[in-house]
């Protein structure tokens, strides 16, 4: 049941006043609608912040007559109720409304910060997340950041303001709304307000629905921070390649650990141990930067020493570079790092000797079998 259908009757003639008049004003709303949108389109097309898309829409005129019903109690019994929004066409933000939607929770105030950026096009009047609520209160919604922008001295602006009132000198000067949002909460937002909000008949909804979408919304956060976190990993595993940034960054024995811990982080040592005995064995063969180790923990190298060895146990960290390293560099890395050939005992030669027989057969059949 619509705010139209339980408005007071004495209220009608008013609403259906503005209805009237934003009907017939509606078209000049339509052409700042699509520029608001053409505007925003060009903001984003030199800048590296990139939405998913962006889509606009005009307010219907029964959206804008059902919002325009909404009323206040009266303050004393018997008297007449007030209307929510006296002047509609004035007190309404929300006539032109345009969504951006994003990839990913971060994205979403990098575009809203680039928006705000824009000063000679637009003036932020209102910057809010509309699930702060919810946040501060323990429960679920989906996220949305909701941008109020007033145009300056827009032409296509002006022109509405003239057919609205021409007696009134025209500035230029408009309210409309942005709502940016991840696309995972778009979609939470759209079917929600398809079921909650577009049903026939409210007799049929049921306390169990709540149950349910406050269950989704928790999974769509859960699923949101595995992707921030994911993506989080995946441009700190792309600086690792980068040649003048992290890529150049010198091997301690904390940035190893750093390091080891991106890429291979199912391969662990205890928090506090010492990462020195890793910056020793890498550095005994020049590999000194970011770049290097990442270049040696790579998952084709991991996966063809596991299978040339046939570890009985998962190796750790320790064992698992000793390999990687002798699987690349071969004799040259026992004589760097075992005893000498002539010392009475011997025991690393030898373990890291059987080893490397063990890479060279593998080598080997590899070899036959590419043939």
């Amino acid at each position: 049941m619509s705010a139209w259908d339980t408005l007071d009757e004495r209220l009608r003639p008013t609403v259906q006043a503005s209805t009237d008049e934003y009907a017939r004003v509606r078209p000049g709303l339509e052409a700042v609608t699509a520029e608001m949108e053409a505007n925003l389109r060009a903001v984003f097309a030199d800048s590296p912040v990139k939405p998913l898309f962006v889509a606009s829409r005009t307010k219907s005129v029964e959206s804008f007559r059902d919002k325009a019903s909404r009323m206040l109690p009266p303050e004393h019994p018997g008297e007449l109720p007030s209307l929510l929004f006296p002047e509609p066409l004035r007190n309404l933000t929300d006539l032109v409304g345009l969504r951006i939607i994003m990839t990913l929770p971060h994205e979403v105030d990098e575009a809203a910060n680039l928006i705000k950026r824009q000063r000679a096009e637009f003036d932020c009047r209102g910057d809010r997340e509309k699930d702060i609520g919810s946040i501060e209160s323990g429960t679920y919604g989906y996220s949305s950041r909701h941008l109020i922008l007033r145009t300056i001295q827009n032409e296509t602006v002006r022109n509405y303001h003239k057919l609205l009132d021409p007696d009134q000198r025209p500035n230029g000067s408009y309210l409309f709304e942005v709502q940016i949002r991840t696309v995972l909460a778009h979609a939470w937002s759209e079917i929600e307000h398809d079921i909650r909000f577009k049903a026939g008949d409210p007799r049929a909804w049921s306390p169990y629905f709540d149950r349910q979408f406050t269950a989704t919304a928790a999974m769509l956060e859960t699923v949101e921070t595995a992707f921030a976190e994911l993506h989080e990993r995946y441009e700190t595993v792309t600086g690792f390649w980068d040649e003048e940034g992290q890529g150049s960054a010198p091997l301690t024995p904390n940035r190893i650990r750093d390091i080891w811990m991106t890429l291979l982080p199912h391969v662990n040592r205890k928090s506090g141990d010492d990462w020195g005995w890793a910056a020793e064995m890498l550095a005994a063969h020049g590999m000194k930067t970011t770049m290097d180790l990442a270049g040696l923990l790579q998952a084709e190298a991991i996966t063809k020493v596991r299978a040339a060895l046939d570890h009985r146990y998962s190796p750790g960290p320790d064992r698992l570079l000793d390999d990687l390293l002798l699987w690349r560099f071969g004799k040259e890395h026992i004589d760097l790092t075992a005893e000498p050939e002539d010392a009475p005992v011997k025991p690393r030669r030898e373990s890291l000797g059987r080893r490397y027989r063990l890479m060279q057969l593998y080598r080997a059949r590899e070899a036959d079998q590419g043939q």
